[in-house]
């Protein structure tokens, strides 16, 4: 059993999305004659780096971070390949391409559009229907994981993914890092911080190998 780290490092060159706070970190005490130790200041949005969405983000009567059930967040997982693809992942190219791996679906599934996460901002990311996110769910499917800002488009206003997700009472985690992440089931472990009273949380997100 070996260990997959699917968490990009926060930095200050860590991309944020247009509007949102762009991570820092700063010396408050640092290792000197008088001090003994280092520690930092950090400021950054609840959705830096990989996080975890929570109802509340998409819902005024949604769920804040902290209060969510963990369960989603743990557990067998299937990663999907659907690199290089159209602006919109639809239900019929996702059913295709389940079916063409082979895999069994998991009740986790994370979706890997890029073949290298890039190091500047994508607005034409790849999203995901919302028809797709209500089959997914039919099958028994409680948390999705995509490599990219968000599950919907970058200039969407109606949040028809995100919305599909509340319906359907499942998780979501955005910005995971799935670069040289093979396709096939794995183990998943990625708990989001107790922030309380908050819309999302950063997670550290990883994939253990099945024996």
């Amino acid at each position: 059993m070996s260990i997959i780290d699917i968490t990009p490092a926060l930095s200050s060159t860590s991309l944020a999305f247009p509007g949102d706070t762009v991570f820092k970190a700063e010396p408050v005490m640092e290792i000197g004659e008088d001090c003994p130790v280092n520690v930092s200041r950090l400021t950054l949005s609840s959705h830096a780096g990989a996080h975890a969405d929570a109802p509340l983000h998409y819902h005024r009567e949604g769920t804040p971070i902290h209060a969510i059930d963990l369960d989603p967040y743990i557990g067998p997982c299937t990663v999907v390949h659907m690199i290089n693809h159209d602006e919109v992942i639809t239900l019929s190219v996702l059913e295709k391409t389940l079916a063409a791996s082979g895999e069994a679906l998991a009740p986790r599934i994370l979706i890997r559009t890029y073949e290298n996460q890039p190091d500047t901002w994508d607005p034409a990311f790849t999203a995901v229907s919302a028809d797709a996110i209500t089959w997914l769910a039919s099958n028994g499917v409680k948390l999705i994981g995509v490599d990219t800002p968000s599950l919907d488009p970058a200039t969407s206003k109606t949040m028809d993914a995100h919305n599909a997700i509340y319906q359907n009472n499942m998780r979501i985690l955005e910005g995971l890092k799935l670069d040289n992440v093979a396709a096939g089931t794995y183990e998943l472990i990625a708990l989001p911080l107790k922030l309380e009273g908050l819309d999302a949380a950063p997670v550290r997100a990883i994939l253990r190998t099945l024996p």
